[in-house]
């Protein structure tokens, strides 16, 4: 049998590949040229007939890339019964899949969303005993799915979760490998453990939130204050009704000077500079937004609609394909090209240039104890309610900014602070990219500043 995670970066999602005597199943595949060729790769090398693609549920942070392998292998897509999905096959509580020796049964699991389905596998030697248990967006490591994005209301589907966790994933005993669908660093959840595996018998000992009673676990699920970025609601309609096919994409192509100005005049286009903040902020072309290179698999769909253009400034040429492929994930396919040779062609042929201030927290401090600057918290509010805030700060989600401008301090100078600089160099991007002429960075952020023990205070709605 093999049993193969297929990590996405950035996004933190998992895929996984399962197979036995020549016949296989997919968890959860994503919508990327690279992801789909990566699970044929695996079924070639191994010479198995892909028969199943399984979904545990309509996800909202990327894009389902089951109709694309199905296309290309002829598998059955299987998913929940309590969305009226336009492809695929619904399954229930107890329905079952075969294939190589192995059995998928599918438990009704929902809360996080309503139709979620968990998948527990067994091999048809020891019936019994469950050999992996693929819970979705239900239960990850360290941690349990959002209760916020569903309808019904976050404490109706807290309560929902907990019953599902508690009366049908944890009665299947201690044994079994448990395969989450999102790891550390995924925008569908929070306080995720930085480890790709883990077990029921594990996660009964060490994740906090299954160390609540109900109540406690309603109230902190009710209390989880996250953002809801406006791709999602693209997503769940994809996920729905079907996706775009990848076959009408193209990949981004390499763009010479000449070409390169030309598409970022263009009104409407969105010039995205990927390099990290200490280069940006060296150095870049008036009008872009800063986002790093990781961050491409969540942001762009935090700021941009769907269907915007949208032109690449990497800092080394193969880091733009690297890019697109966050952007095919979450059908951002809008991507006609980058500039060739990066920020060290345009600087070199003479263009201008502009330049953002970056600050230190010692600086930060400085200047906030004289009055000489504005601060903008750009974090997300469940970070100012866990860790507090900086005395004095504005708070706006960098989300929000380009929607909220007219609330941004003016007057003086505006420092732009998330947790540790990738994230404000975003927001400053934005106030400069809005005639804001002395907008800074706070390289280490937050975290700096609580390691340096400065003044913190608490969320006044935490």
């Amino acid at each position: 049998m093999i049993l193969k995670l297929l990590k996405a970066e950035g996004l933190a999602h998992h895929t996984y590949f399962i197979g036995s005597k020549g016949e296989a199943a997919v968890i959860d595949p994503r919508r990327e040229a690279g992801d789909v060729k990566e699970i044929l790769d695996i079924a070639r090398d191994r010479c198995m007939r892909i028969k199943y693609i399984l979904e545990t549920h309509r996800n909202e942070d990327f894009v389902h890339g089951s109709p694309e392998v199905a296309r290309l292998t002829g598998a059955t897509i299987r998913h929940g019964s309590n969305l009226p999905f336009k492809y695929g096959e619904p399954m229930k509580e107890g329905d079952e899949v075969s294939f190589g020796g192995l059995t998928v049964r599918a438990l009704e699991t929902p809360g996080h969303t309503p139709e979620s389905l968990t998948y527990v596998l067994y091999d048809t030697t020891f019936p019994d005993i469950p050999v992996a248990i693929f819970t979705g967006d239900t239960l990850f490591v360290g941690s349990t799915g959002r209760t916020d994005l569903a309808p019904g209301g976050k404490e109706a589907n807290a309560r929902t979760l907990y019953h599902s966790i508690h009366e049908k994933i944890l009665p299947l005993g201690d044994t079994a490998l448990m395969c989450p669908a999102h790891g550390a660093g995924s925008v569908c959840g929070a306080g995720m453990g930085d480890r790709d595996w883990s077990t029921l018998g594990y996660e009964k000992r060490a994740n906090p939130h299954l160390q609540l009673s109900k109540d406690e676990f309603v109230r902190a699920k009710v209390n989880e204050k996250f953002v809801i970025p406006p791709y999602f609601r693209t997503m769940e309609e994809y996920n729905l009704n079907g996706p775009p096919p990848l076959s009408g994409r193209k990949t981004p192509r390499g763009m010479g000077l000449a070409e390169f100005e030309a598409a970022i005049r263009k009104d409407g286009t969105k010039l995205v500079d990927t390099r990290l903040p200490q280069a940006y902020g060296g150095g870049h072309i008036a009008g872009s937004y800063n986002i790093w290179l990781g961050g491409m698999a969540v942001f762009p769909g935090v700021l941009f609609n769907a269907r915007d253009e949208i032109v690449l400034l990497p800092y080394r040429d193969q880091d733009a394909y690297t890019a697109d492929r966050y952007l095919s994930r979450i059908s951002y396919d809008n991507v006609p090209g980058f500039l060739c040779g990066g920020f060290e062609k345009w600087q070199n042929s003479g263009r201008p240039i502009r330049h953002m201030g970056e600050l230190s927290v010692e600086e930060l401090k400085a200047k906030l104890d004289k009055g000489e600057i504005a601060l903008l918290d750009v974090r997300e509010p469940r970070e100012w309610a866990a860790g507090g805030i900086v005395p004095g700060a504005r708070l706006m989600y960098v989300g929000d900014i380009e929607g909220r401008l007219k609330d941004v301090p003016r007057g003086k100078p505006i420092a732009s602070m998330c947790s540790v600089g990738h994230r404000g160099s975003i927001g400053a991007s934005i106030l400069e990219r809005s005639g804001i002429e002395n907008a800074y960075n706070v390289l280490g952020g937050f975290t700096a500043w609580k390691h340096k023990d400065y003044p913190i205070t608490k969320f006044p709605n935490a």
